[in-house]
């Protein structure tokens, strides 16, 4: 039993090389289609259960002695003064997480098999699932902040693909688009939290973040549980990055179960209860956790009222309650947000996968609108409008960000082609040949736009006056006349008369 606790890294491995499985047999054309659903769900349950099986082994060993806590197998970088290990956190907290998130996917995996029968997408979407079980895993078990961030990322990239997963649907590209930039800036700040700790601290470890940082300014531990607290917001919903998860049931109802009302909505609790010690320490942030928890409260709870279709209203009510949880934190009471979160977490499982069924033995219409707002119209009207923090989201980060990538590709298309020498667009240049150009270089957006536009126009210029013209453009003749020049030099420097006059000069000046 004690061996099973330094073999805990095949926990979160399992489901990832399922992953790798799936998709190497739908590269190689071993498990497509129809036929080959039975083995991509085998693949996916096997994986699945053997980290559970794995989990419960130590969560038996830890019943009958004590939790291992934390546990470092061996060094996995090491750059200058600077170790990262392979190191995993196995305390009550960790393995009660661990065993909620294994047995949680594997009920979803075994639901989707008959949920995505026939089903486009069904070995991709089982492919994400399981990466998503093992980012899961990852995160609350990894011992220190870069694998937690490992696992934080893969957690994202799989619910970005999964809003996504019918993609030939603008709908869900453009919500997919939504999550994945509100959940970047939450990310960067994770950078930040663990690139402090690493400054600092000389440390990335869980242990010595949150048990060894008596020689930190009360300044120094705000600033780290400050960072990780924003990444905490922007993964879970909390406000004001609350808008991207009503967004995100585009995906199957199964990826909606498991990612955004289960697990993966309460991975910025998670984070939260695990830093505590930071909290207890600097309690000048407590107060900010009452407010935020307070007002997602208050946005979820309006918002679910004016809902017509059970998942948006199960989704809003799963804010509502995940508000509550960063609330209880902010008193104090960490260990009941813990049962809180694991409670809610079994709960909302049940009702996202019995959400389809629910809908369809509905006969009767939607609920009328709540008393609450007859005396309240204003209210109501916000509550619509679900605050207004979706179109204050878009105009503050998604339309910046896209705006920014549209000018880098036209930055890429109109310069950098032109500079690598690559064939340009037919907008540019239709034929170099021919000589013909074209006059519109691009539109640009914004100071950074606005920038890339007058530096392709002046290459441009350049390109259509002095490079192009047949290729015997102002620029080709003048490297000519004075490439001439050059190899007339190097004729006279060969001759014995003048390359003993350069040889006589050079002494000269060293003398």
């Amino acid at each position: 039993m004690y061996s099973v606790i330094y073999n805990v890294w095949l926990i979160p491995l399992l489901p990832i090389l399922a992953t790798s499985w799936i998709a190497l047999g739908y590269i190689f054309n071993f498990n497509r289609g129809e036929s080959g659903e039975a083995q991509t769900a085998k693949t996916s349950l096997t994986a699945a259960s053997l980290s559970l099986i794995l989990i419960l082994i130590i969560d038996a060993y830890a019943f009958l002695y004590s939790a291992p806590g934390q546990l470092k197998l061996s060094p996995w970088l090491i750059s200058g003064d600077y170790t990262i290990y392979i190191s995993f956190t196995l305390d009550n907290f960790a393995l009660a997480m661990a065993t909620l998130i294994s047995t949680i996917s594997l009920l979803t995996i075994k639901f989707s098999v008959n949920y995505m029968h026939r089903e486009a997408g069904f070995q991709r979407f089982f492919m994400i699932l399981n990466l998503f079980s093992g980012a899961m895993l990852l995160i609350v078990m990894a011992g220190n902040a870069v694998f937690t961030f490992i696992g934080w990322e893969l957690a994202g990239v799989s619910s970005f693909l999964l809003i996504g997963h019918s993609f030939d649907r603008d709908t869900a590209t453009r919500n997919a688009n939504r999550a994945f930039i509100t959940n970047r800036i939450g990310d960067a700040f994770f950078i930040i939290a663990f690139a402090l700790s690493f400054i600092w601290l000389g440390s990335i470890e869980w242990n010595d973040i949150l048990n060894h940082n008596a020689g930190l300014s009360s300044l120094q531990i705000g600033l780290i549980a400050g960072s990780f607290l924003i990444a905490a917001l922007a993964k879970s919903a909390l406000f004001p990055f609350s808008p991207w998860i009503a967004r995100a049931l585009e995906g199957p109802t199964p990826s909606s179960a498991i990612f955004y009302g289960s697990l993966m909505v309460h991975a910025g609790i998670y984070l939260v209860i695990r830093i505590e010690p930071l909290f207890v320490i600097d309690t000048a942030l407590l107060p900010l956790l009452v407010l935020i928890g307070l007002l997602t409260t208050l946005y979820g709870f309006f918002t679910s009222l004016v809902q017509t279709d059970v998942k948006s209203t199960l989704i809003f009510s799963v804010t509502t309650h995940v508000g509550l949880m960063l609330f209880i934190c902010g008193l104090g009471l960490f260990e009941l947000a813990s049962w809180y979160l694991i409670l809610h977490a079994i709960w909302r499982a049940y009702q996202f996968l019995n959400a389809p069924a629910h809908m369809h033995m509905m006969s009767r219409p939607t609920r009328k609108v709540h008393p609450l707002f007859k005396n309240f119209t204003r209210l109501y009207t916000a509550s619509i409008q679900r605050f207004w923090l979706d179109h204050i989201a878009d105009w503050l980060l998604v339309k910046p960000i896209e705006e920014l990538s549209r000018d880098a590709r036209n930055f890429d298309e109109k310069v950098v082609n032109r500079i690598v020498g690559l064939p340009a667009q037919a907008t540019t240049i239709t034929s170099l040949d021919e000589n013909e150009t074209s006059s519109d270089i691009g539109k640009g957006h914004g100071m950074a736009g606005k920038t890339m536009e007058w530096l392709a126009s002046i290459l441009g210029w350049f390109e259509d006056h002095l490079v192009l013209q047949g290729g015997e453009g102002r620029f080709i003749k003048l490297i000519h006349h004075l490439g001439g020049y050059v190899l007339q030099i190097d004729q006279l420097l060969s001759q014995p008369r003048y390359l003993l006059i350069l040889i006589i000069t050079t002494f000269v000046v060293i003398l």
